[in-house]
C-alpha cells in the first residue's frame, strides 16, 4: 500500500486549503526557479527516466512525448495544450485535481512548457465541468498576482496560462479534434500526419498532454527520477489514480501504486466487492472504451499497462468500473454502445455507421430476439470498424463489444434461447430478423 509520504496529490479530497497559500504549504512552487535553471535537456531526461507513461489512456511515454518537439524555436510559437476534457464514462480523476490541487497542476504546466521552449499553454476544459474551471480561473489569478506566471515571473521564463472551456464533446478528448475546438471550429480528428510535434495549434508545433501527466511532474523533479520509477514493475512505473465505482462497498478515487494487485485495490480502498468477491461477474479495469474481464482472471492481476495488454484489454485511465452478478452485462455494454454511437462525430463512415448498427444489434441480443449466427456477425462488424477511423472512437466502440463476445458469448447464447423458448411456448410465430442481413 503506498504510504502518505509517497503521495503526490495530498489534497485529492479536498480536506486541505486548496489556494495557493495551502498549496505552497504542501511543497508546491518549491525550488521550481532552480529546477527551471537546470535547463530544458535535464527536465526532459528526469521525465524520461522516471518512466511516466501517459495517464489519459494511451499510456505512451510522456519524456519521449516532450523530445519531438523541435529543438529550436522557429517561426512560429511553441505550445502546450492540456487536455482536461475529462469525458470517458467512469473516469472522474482530473476533476480531483483541478478542484483541489489546482496549483500543483499550473506548476507541472510551467516546468512542461519551458522544456518544450512554449510561453503559453492552453487548458482545454470539459463543457460540464463549471466548477473545476471557476477553481482553475481563481488558481491561475492567484499565480498571476503573485509573480508565479505572467510576463516577467519570478522564475525567469515567460509564460502564460489561457482556460478553454469546451461544450462538452466527448470526440474533443481527442488530441486534435481538441485543437481544432481550441481553434474554434468543429470538434473533428485530423488526419495524421502531419502531427501535433509539427503542426498542431494554429499550424505551430505543440504538445497535448492529460492532467494526470502534467501534475505528477513537479514531484517527480522535487524527490527525483528513481523515487518514481521505484513504483510499480518496469515499464509501469510511479503513482496513479484509481477511479474506482459500480458495486463495491464504498466508490471512491484512489492514488496507488501502479501494479498494485486488483483485489488488493479494492479490498483496502472500497471494502471489497458488494455481496463478497464469489459475486464478482466482471471487471473493466480501464474506463468504458476498453474490454471487459471475467471474474476468473481479475483477483490477482496487476493494475498495469503491460499486465491488462496481455489480457486483451488495457489499463486506458484507471477507471475501474466493478459488475456483480446481479449486472445485465449484454445490456450494459449496449449501454457503452449508444454513448459511442451518440458521441460519434460523422466524418468517418465505419464508425459513423457501424456503431448505430452494434447498438441496434446488442439491444436486440439484451432482449434475447436475435439469431445466433448474428454474434459472429456482430464480432465481424467490430473488425471492420476497429482500425478504420481517423482516430480512435472506433476502436473505443468496438473493443467493449469485443469483450463481451470474447467473455460472455454464452451469456448472450442462453438470452437468445431463453427468448426463443418463451416464443415458441406461446406459440408465438417470431419474425425473421433482417436488420443484421441488411
Amino acid at each position: 500500500m503506498l504510504q502518505d509520504k509517497d503521495r503526490i496529490f495530498q489534497n485529492l479530497y479536498g480536506f486541505h486549503d486548496w489556494t495557493l497559500k495551502g498549496a505552497v504549504s504542501r511543497g508546491a512552487w518549491d525550488h521550481t526557479k532552480t529546477i527551471i535553471e537546470k535547463g530544458r535537456d535535464w527536465i526532459i531526461d528526469e521525465v524520461k527516466a522516471s518512466g511516466l507513461r501517459g495517464r489519459g489512456g494511451a499510456g505512451f511515454p510522456t519524456g519521449l512525448k516532450w523530445s519531438f518537439m523541435p529543438k529550436e524555436v522557429g517561426e512560429r510559437p511553441h505550445y502546450l495544450v492540456v487536455n482536461a476534457d475529462e469525458s470517458e464514462p467512469g473516469t472522474c480523476k482530473d476533476r480531483e485535481i483541478m478542484r483541489h490541487d489546482p496549483h500543483l497542476f499550473i506548476e507541472g504546466c510551467l516546468y512542461a512548457s519551458f522544456a518544450m521552449q512554449a510561453h503559453t499553454c492552453y487548458i482545454y476544459i470539459r463543457g460540464e465541468y463549471i466548477r473545476e474551471r471557476e477553481r482553475m480561473q481563481h488558481a491561475v489569478d492567484e499565480c498571476y498576482a503573485a509573480g508565479l506566471i505572467g510576463r516577467d515571473n519570478v522564475h525567469g521564463w515567460d509564460f502564460d496560462v489561457v482556460i478553454h472551456h469546451g461544450a462538452g464533446a466527448y470526440i474533443c478528448g481527442e488530441e486534435t479534434a481538441l485543437l481544432e475546438s481550441l481553434e474554434g471550429k468543429k470538434g473533428q480528428p485530423r488526419l495524421k500526419p502531419p502531427f501535433p510535434a509539427n503542426c498542431g495549434l494554429y499550424g505551430a508545433p505543440t504538445t497535448v498532454n492529460n492532467v494526470e501527466s502534467i501534475a505528477v511532474v513537479p514531484d517527480i523533479l522535487r524527490r527525483g527520477a528513481d523515487w518514481f520509477a521505484g513504483f510499480g514493475r518496469p515499464n509501469n512505473t510511479g503513482t496513479k489514480l484509481f477511479c474506482i465505482s459500480g458495486h463495491v462497498e464504498r466508490p471512491c478515487n484512489v492514488e496507488e501504486e501502479m501494479s498494485i494487485p486488483f483485489r488488493e485495490l479494492i479490498d483496502r480502498h472500497c471494502g471489497g466487492v458488494r455481496g463478497g468477491w464469489d459475486n464478482l461477474l466482471a471487471v473493466i479495469p480501464g474506463g468504458s472504451s476498453v474490454p471487459c474481464l471475467p471474474a476468473e482472471v481479475c483477483h490477482d492481476m496487476a493494475m498495469d499497462f503491460d499486465t491488462l495488454r496481455d489480457l486483451k484489454s488495457g489499463l486506458g485511465t484507471a477507471a475501474v468500473i466493478v459488475m456483480d452478478k446481479s449486472t445485465d452485462i449484454i445490456r450494459a455494454i449496449a449501454r457503452l454502445s449508444y454513448f459511442y454511437k451518440h458521441e460519434s462525430c460523422g466524418q468517418c463512415t465505419p464508425c459513423r455507421e457501424g456503431t448505430g448498427w452494434m447498438w441496434r444489434v446488442l439491444e436486440r441480443m439484451a432482449k434475447g430476439q436475435a439469431e445466433k449466427r448474428e454474434i459472429d456477425m456482430l464480432l465481424d462488424v467490430t473488425k471492420q470498424v476497429e482500425g478504420h477511423t481517423i482516430c480512435a472512437l472506433g476502436d473505443a466502440a468496438a473493443w467493449p463489444v469485443q469483450g463481451l463476445i470474447r467473455h460472455f458469448r454464452h451469456v448472450i447464447e442462453e438470452r437468445i434461447d431463453q427468448y426463443s423458448y418463451r416464443a415458441d411456448s406461446d406459440g408465438a410465430i417470431r419474425e425473421p430478423v433482417l436488420e443484421a442481413a441488411e
